[in-house]
């Protein structure tokens, strides 16, 4: 067997066992505290509808938190549940709006928002081609998992259009600095 195709079963492994895994990490990130929040259109339910990021977070807190893919196991059953249980609590700490950001088209996200009962709760925009991803130098090789580059999992506290708050899994996919319940203990 070719070393690429034992690359493939190990990747593939990976993925039935919940696991995940990429070749950057949090060293190449290129946002920090004290950033203004890159200006960039996101999507909300249709292509039609833009969400731009200047109108959205300039005035008051925020918290946005990326995601690497809708309906994905981590997603799915920790990291987006977890801001959505927590939402009211994190709103009475003085935050405005809560929103989840993934590398997915707006489709996907409307669904998963639906799936996940988010409405009122979490916004789901979607990073359609990776712009946003991109300018936050919070790009995850994930390719031969999920198709494409992802975003690495993160949350920030975005407040007036600047970035307050900023945590990034050392690898970019784990569960542990940028859940609702890591972020909430440092609001």
């Amino acid at each position: 067997m070719s070393v690429a195709c034992l690359r493939v079963r190990a990747v593939c492994r990976a993925v039935v066992h919940g696991r995940y895994f990429s070749r950057t990490s949090a060293v190449n990130m290129s946002a920090k505290v004290g950033d203004s929040l890159p200006v960039v259109d996101l999507f909300e339910d249709t292509p039609d509808n833009k969400v731009n990021t200047k109108d959205a977070f300039t005035k008051g807190k925020h918290i946005i938190f990326g995601v690497p893919g809708a309906f994905t196991p981590g997603c799915s059953k920790t990291h987006l549940p977890g801001y959505i249980k927590d939402s009211e609590k994190l709103k009475a700490k003085g935050i405005l709006s809560v929103t989840c950001v993934s590398v997915n088209d707006p489709f996907v996200m409307k669904a998963w928002g639906e799936n996940q009962k988010a409405a009122g709760k979490v916004r789901m925009l979607a990073d359609t081609c990776g712009d946003f991803t991109n300018k936050m130098g919070l790009t995850l090789d994930v390719a031969a998992i999920l198709g494409n580059a992802r975003c690495k999992r993160f949350t920030m506290v975005v407040n007036d259009g600047m970035i307050e708050k900023l945590n990034v899994e050392p690898d970019g996919t784990g569960l542990t600095c940028s859940l609702s319940t890591s972020l909430y203990e440092e609001l």
